[in-house]
């Protein structure tokens, strides 16, 4: 969750949504995504809205406390009840990110998950997932969090490499989420996944293939890939400018991810969204994919932002503000905006290209039409999804993503 917020109309205090946010709300599936803003230590690439105990100190007193974290955000809960009236949604996909969830305690984020099934009840087949770090968790927190209604879990690996990790400023030693995924396994997690980084200023392909074959053979179903993407503002920047540690460019990003597409494919994974693989239908992120696809949910927690039918909102940053305004009975939001229908059109060109479906050509306008045709003919679309009035990436489609999109909006 970035940490910068855009602008936006103020929300009412009562956290009330236009009437039309609501309409044909049966239709759409409700997802809930409950931020834990903490962290350890912060990494040195992170941009993300979280706070260690020292910056926090002095600046939120009690009420940005992790001790009654769950509480408070179990208020949030509450007031999306009010908000969202006799909704008769049962929650589809619950994630807890971060920040680091497992600072928490696992009886909190098992508390903050009851919160969401005492008000609006999760459908039979949820899904429930936490981030986690894999310094913070043992296999009595793994048993706690899969008793407490957790089927899913996402390690934070980044790297199988030492002088990688500590570039990234991860405190985790390597072999460390491999384990993990054993005891998860053995605690009866259903579905497992990996989130690796690559690109990281002196990383090798040897370092990259080494992190890919270890993931792999750690035995997930499910695998994420992101390239570093360097945030003005964040440490790792400062280093880059001062010449300490090299800029990786866009080309080894891209021999990255095909080496990663090699790897992981060989082993049975197949791509789903650009950044994600799995080793299964039933392994694939239902909740990521409610969001790719532009369906209703809930961000709970400072900084969190939510979308229901069109109405997308954001939480005030801070953990002591957050925790105020609910404890003043008041809605946290900071901003919110009232999506058009061409917002929502584009918005759905740009998100479901990444996924392996593509997006229908009635979707695009005369021009992004022309160019869907172009890039049909360039290779960077499929021709049998064409062909049935899908636009489709290519592997080649997937390494220029970002210009495919921008031809197909414009």
């Amino acid at each position: 969750m970035p940490s910068v917020l855009p602008d936006g109309e103020p929300v009412p205090e009562d956290g009330s949504l236009p009437a039309s946010a609501l309409d044909a709300s049966a239709d759409r599936p409700l997802a809930f995504y409950l931020h834990v803003p903490y962290c350890a230590t912060r990494c040195g690439y992170c941009d993300f809205n979280t706070y260690t105990a020292t910056e926090l100190r002095g600046s939120g007193g009690v009420l940005a406390s992790r001790d009654n974290y769950a509480a408070t955000l179990a208020d949030e809960v509450r007031l999306a009840r009010k908000v969202l009236g006799d909704d008769p949604r049962p929650v589809r996909t619950v994630f807890v990110g971060g920040g680091t969830p497992t600072l928490l305690a696992a009886g909190d984020l098992v508390a903050m998950l009851g919160a969401v099934r005492d008000e609006f009840g999760l459908a039979d087949d949820a899904e429930v997932t936490t981030e986690a770090n894999p310094e913070s968790v043992d296999p009595a927190y793994l048993a706690e969090l899969r008793e407490g209604g957790f089927n899913r879990i996402s390690f934070g690996m980044q790297s199988a490499r030492r002088h990688v990790l500590k570039i990234l400023d991860r405190t985790h030693t390597p072999g460390r989420p491999e384990a993990c995924v054993a005891e998860a396994r053995a605690a009866g997690f259903d579905h497992v996944n990996l989130d690796l980084i690559y690109g990281t200023p002196g990383e090798s392909d040897d370092d990259w293939r080494a992190s890919l074959d270890a993931s792999v053979g750690a035995g997930p179903d499910h695998v994420s890939a992101y390239a570093l993407i360097v945030e003005e503002g964040t440490q790792l920047a400062r280093r880059i400018r001062r010449g300490e540690v090299p800029m990786t460019d866009d080309d080894v990003h891209a021999d990255r991810y095909l080496i990663a597409e090699e790897t992981l494919s060989a082993a049975g994974f197949e791509w789903y969204e650009v950044s994600n693989w799995t080793a299964s239908q039933a392994g694939r992120c239902l909740h990521n994919e409610l969001y790719w696809r532009g369906a209703d949910w809930w961000g709970a927690g400072p900084g969190a932002h939510s979308h229901v039918g069109g109405v997308r909102w954001w939480n005030v940053k801070h953990p002591g503000a957050y925790a105020a305004a609910l404890a003043q009975g008041r809605s946290p939001g900071a901003g919110r905006e009232l999506l058009s229908a061409e917002d929502r059109r584009v918005e759905r060109v740009l998100l479901e290209l990444r996924l392996r479906e593509g997006v229908p050509l009635e979707l695009l306008r005369k021009a992004g039409l022309e160019a869907s045709g172009r890039a049909l003919s360039e290779g960077l679309l499929e021709p049998g999804p064409y062909e049935a009035g899908r636009a489709a990436l290519t592997l080649r489609g997937r390494l220029l993503a970002d210009a495919v999109v921008r031809d197909l909006v414009d």
